[in-house]
Formats: C-alpha cells, structure tokens, sequence
C-alpha cells in the first residue's frame, strides 16, 4: 500500500486502525517496551504515542514528520528532541476528561464506603465479616472536594462533583482565575486542610513532581481520601504508605506509581485502603475511540501538509517544513 508509514506502540480501536489504515500501512509494536518501540518503527513517517519514546528515534528517523500522542500527557514524549529535529509533536485533550472524571468518582466512593475491606473480608470471612464495615461507610454527596489541576480533568471532575453530587468543589491551580463558576481557587494547605476527597489531576512538571509529600500528607484532614489520576511522581510513595500505615489518611485511590509497570509484590498492592489500578483511567471503550478518532484527524491534516490543531511545538514549524521541501513532499 501507499501513503505515509504509521507505527503505533499500542493496539488501537477496530475503527481507528481501519482509518489510519487507509492514510498509510500500519504497524504495531509487538510490546510497547523501548527495545520494540525503537526496533520495530524504522521508516515511520508518524507514531502514534502510548508508551515512552525513545529518544533515539527521533534522532534516527530522517522522515518522521510527527509523533502524535493519543491523549493529552506529553511525558512520553521528548518534545525538546522533536522541536530541534523538526518533528511535530500533538496531542488530543479532553478526549478522555469525563472517563478519567468518572475513575476518580468512583474511586472515591469505593474508598469512602470501603470497598477494598468489604470485599477482602467477604471473601474471606463471609457475609457477616463484610457486612461489619458497613456502618463505617461514608457517602460522597455533600462532601468537600479538593482538586490539583483545573485542565481538562478537573474541570469535568469539578462539574460532576457540583451538579450530581452537590458537593464542594475547592482547587488549586497555577491559573486561579481561570476557574470554572462555582469552584473557589486557595493556596494548597487550605484546600488540603478542608477536603474530604483531594483528587490529583495536574500534568507532571518539575513543579508538581513531589509536590504531595509527607507534610502535605499531614496536613491533609484525618480520615480523608487521596485519589491520583496525575502521575505517579507527584506523590512521594514512602510518604504516603507511612500516611495509611499511621491511620491518618482514609485510603488512596491510585491509577499511576513511580515505576510501572508496578511489581506484584508493592506494597500499596492488596491494602485494604487502597485501590491500585494499572494505568487505566483514562481508557474505555468509548474514550479509546474518542482519542483515536483526534489521533487519525490529526495525521490526516499533517499528512497533507496542514499543521495539526493541537500543535505542542510551534517552533518545530520551520525545521519541519524545511524537512517536507527536502523530501519534495510540499
């Protein structure tokens, strides 16, 4: 087949890889592992970005023409590398707000009525030693939220909490004034003093990184909850087991970790306080189709010349468009 090579590091959705399929012949990484990744994308004019870039692709890769994230964090990728090769980098946010939205109402609710020790107990005690943790629960209506990070995430995570929950929507945020009506920007310790529920939804920088650790865990209110749907580096990790090992936090609900894939034997695994997934909270059917659906818009239009609308490195443009005319692809 003709047309532009497309590598992706990850299977995608029936209907996305039947579209991009037909811009150009689609690979897929036999493991989204840097080793694959770097082995098994010679020739690709785009990647499609789920897993870790090495930096030596691009380095490598004289025709790369883009790396376009499916979704919106840019960890993945090495964007300076790009910019100074002249490949564009995009991304597709607020594809999956409502879905990682939902994970941390859910998340939440699950640890405040206790899930993780009803069901541990159940299993292995019986009905009643389930049952037991019952008049403990609490319930999420009403409550205080407390939300790092007002982009996409938050802001879907904020509207839920409001309208469906009536609860109390607090943040902290680097644009306070950008806040949505009805949720009130403080300083960090205020919002960690007053919540019941603090939800961490910030990109990863090096403001952020570390930014929940063992005093800010203290600060927070005993008995609340931490859900992380951000980044695993955001949390100090020792911090916050010493916190649940001392009874002062009410559980944690974390879908990302320092190191991943996370080891069987962690120790946040299998606590009856903690809900540990695996990086999913962002991924349905449905948002799966969505991030696509941005993914294959987006190598169309740099396909045919055009610069994608969610373009992260501007000043990539000149080197990339020096690129296309060497090419004669103008």
């Amino acid at each position: 087949m003709t047309g532009p090579a497309i590598f992706s590091t990850h299977p995608l959705h029936p209907q996305v890889a039947a579209a991009l399929a037909e811009i150009g012949p689609l690979t897929v990484a036999s493991a989204p592992d840097p080793d694959a990744i770097l082995a098994e994308s010679a020739g690709a004019r785009f990647v499609v970005v789920r897993a870790p870039i090495p930096e030596a692709l691009v380095a490598r890769e004289p025709g790369l023409s883009a790396l376009v994230r499916h979704g919106a964090g840019l960890d993945m990728i090495p964007v300076d590398a790009a910019t100074r090769a002249g490949v564009l980098v995009a991304n597709v946010p607020g594809a999956n707000a409502r879905t990682v939205a939902e994970h941390v109402i859910w998340s939440a609710m699950a640890l405040l009525r206790r899930y993780p020790a009803v069901c541990a107990d159940l299993a292995a005690g019986g009905w009643e030693a389930g049952r037991a943790h019952a008049p403990r629960g609490r319930e999420i209506s009403g409550r205080v939220l407390g939300v790092v990070g007002m982009g996409n995430v938050g802001r879907a995570l904020a509207g839920m909490a409001a309208r469906g929950f009536g609860m109390e929507v607090l943040c902290h945020t680097r644009s306070p004034d950008a806040a949505p009506p009805g949720v009130t920007p403080v300083p960090l310790t205020e919002m960690l003093a007053a919540a019941d529920i603090v939800a961490l939804c910030c990109p990863l920088t090096e403001a952020t990184r570390g930014l929940i650790g063992a005093a800010e865990l203290a600060a927070m209110r005993p008995g609340a909850v931490l859900v992380n749907v951000a980044r695993g580096p955001v949390v100090d990790q020792a911090a916050l087991l010493e916190a649940l090992g001392s009874g002062h936090l009410g559980g944690a609900a974390l879908d990302v970790f320092d190191g991943q894939p996370l080891p069987r034997d962690h120790p946040l695994i299998g606590r009856p306080d903690v809900i540990a997934t695996p990086h999913m909270a962002g991924i349905t059917e449905e948002s799966m189709r969505r991030m696509g659906e941005g993914v294959v818009a987006e190598i169309r239009r740099i396909a045919a010349g055009r610069l994608p609308e969610n373009l992260v490195n501007p000043d990539a443009v000149p080197a990339w468009r020096a690129r296309l005319a060497r090419s004669g692809r103008t």
